[in-house]
């Protein structure tokens, strides 16, 4: 059995590289700092863009993959192309044995296979989608 990797987009870890990078490249770019070896501003934008480069990433560095804020959740399971699904448009979902089936407002159904994935991590993906939309805020 498969498991699916969840990333909650709050972590502190990896927000924190973000906004280091973002400083890197501003620090590199306009050598706020002046070093005497001129190539140590363009070594810090590297370094910068490196670090974005490992944040953005991550997506592809799992093949069951789910992030989600309370805005949207990106899905990607058993395949390399995700979907992004807004909280907002989700008017129901249901989960069956191998599959997830989320049912936006205007009709459109969008189905995930589950095959080989965890019980655990499936009932914990449809508390996620479950928790965080319209329906049950209301």
């Amino acid at each position: 059995m498969k498991r699916i990797h969840f990333d909650n987009m709050k972590n502190r870890f990896w927000l924190g590289i973000l906004i280091l990078s973002l400083i890197l490249i501003v620090f590199g770019t306009f050598e706020i700092i002046e070093f005497k070896n001129t190539k140590v501003n363009k070594l810090i934008t590297v370094f910068g863009f490196l670090l974005q480069i490992v944040y953005y990433s991550k997506v592809f560095w799992y093949k069951n993959y789910i992030q989600w804020n309370k805005k949207a959740t990106y899905i990607r399971i058993n395949s390399w192309a995700g979907k992004t699904l807004s909280f907002d448009n989700i008017q129901k979902t249901e989960l069956n044995e191998n599959q997830l089936t989320i049912t936006k407002q205007n009709g459109k159904k969008v189905t995930f296979e589950l095959d080989d994935i965890k019980e655990n991590d499936s009932q914990k993906l449809n508390k996620i989608i479950v928790k965080n939309t319209i329906a049950s805020s209301i």
